[in-house]
């Protein structure tokens, strides 16, 4: 019976010692009691490791291991290799899960079914203000969670949050599980759930709590820098959705716009560039010539790339494109 099946709560440690205990006691003391958690120690400097192993010796749910590679990756990979359940689960290892999350997460599985993805709401906490770039993104993640349209921002940022989803286990080996190298992982795995056909089941309850705090890796650590996410989203758009046989058109030369034209000049891809800022139409940017939008009237079966980032201006291009009948992730995507 799928009711009894297992949930594997796959989860990489490495330095997160003051935040440890918390986040062991959130998954201890949930509500949903047939879990096991398989944590790995990505050769943590602290005390991490002493800290889980004492967890470990409490409660036989819990397996630790030692990253036999380096970085998240690769402790994902080992984690993953060693779970049983039926369900898998990411946690991270300095956030705290609400009591009923795995309970939900769960729940929503088996009324949905496979082929879909179960999530829940987040909510960023820290011990200094948040920014509104956090904010932002909570609010705005949180709304495609909610009606279960997430795959609808998929180019825009990361859309499954990578410490709460829920997928069974058969869906997440057919989306290639931690098998790729590609960073930022939790973006490139949203990807292959895009890529697989997964279907986010809507949530309006806070699952789980995330921790901001300006050592945190996501914060630091070069693999999750802008760059990376631009690579990321153009190969994936290259892969499943570019056209070949309409023109490409790049809106917007800011740094996001001249970061996407340089990866697509060096991938050998042709395509058109328009912005609304005078001092630069006319010009070459990377011996490629700005136009102004009126251009766009005069470039018939196109498709658009957006790296235009002000809210206002998005409404604006995506009013235009609603008269003009075109569709989102289809014509035109919106890549900021």
């Amino acid at each position: 019976m799928k009711e009894n099946m297992l949930i594997s709560i796959v989860m990489p440690v490495k330095n997160t010692e003051q935040f440890l205990v918390e986040c062991l006691e959130s998954i201890v003391n949930q509500e949903e009691k047939n879990w096991e958690l398989i944590a790995v120690n990505d050769r943590s400097s602290d005390n991490s490791l002493s800290i889980l192993e004492d967890f470990a010796l409490k409660d036989n749910r819990i397996s630790v291991f030692n990253n036999t590679g380096s970085g998240i990756i690769e402790a994902l990979r080992l984690a993953y290799s060693k779970s049983n359940g039926g369900f898998i689960n990411r946690m991270d290892s300095d956030d705290i899960m609400s009591l009923d999350k795995l309970k939900v997460l769960k729940q929503h599985l088996l009324i949905s079914g496979n082929g879909h993805i179960s999530l829940g709401l987040v909510k960023y906490f820290s011990e200094k203000p948040l920014g509104d770039g956090f904010k932002n993104y909570e609010t705005w993640l949180n709304s495609l969670i909610s009606e279960g349209t997430n795959f609808k921002g998929i180019y825009k940022e990361c859309v499954i949050p990578s410490p709460c989803w829920m997928v069974y286990r058969n869906d997440f080996e057919e989306s290639e599980a931690f098998r790729p190298n590609d960073y930022p992982e939790d973006y490139d795995l949203a990807f292959r759930f895009y890529q697989n056909e997964m279907k986010p089941i809507p949530c309006k309850k806070v699952l789980h709590h995330w921790r901001d705090y300006s050592t945190r890796t996501s914060r630091t650590h070069i693999h999750y820098a802008d760059n990376t996410f631009m690579q990321i989203k153009i190969n994936y758009f290259l892969k499943l959705d570019y056209d070949k046989t309409k023109k490409l058109v790049i809106w917007g030369a800011g740094a996001k716009g001249k970061n996407l034209a340089k990866l697509l000049i060096e991938k050998k891809i042709g395509f058109y560039w328009i912005c609304d800022n005078p001092k630069k139409v006319g010009k070459h940017i990377y011996a490629v010539e700005m136009l102004p939008f009126t251009a766009l009237e005069q470039i018939e079966n196109s498709q658009s790339i957006i790296t235009v980032a002000n809210p206002n201006a998005q409404n604006e291009i995506a009013s235009y494109f609603s008269q003009l009948k075109y569709t989102v992730n289809k014509d035109y995507f919106f890549f900021c």
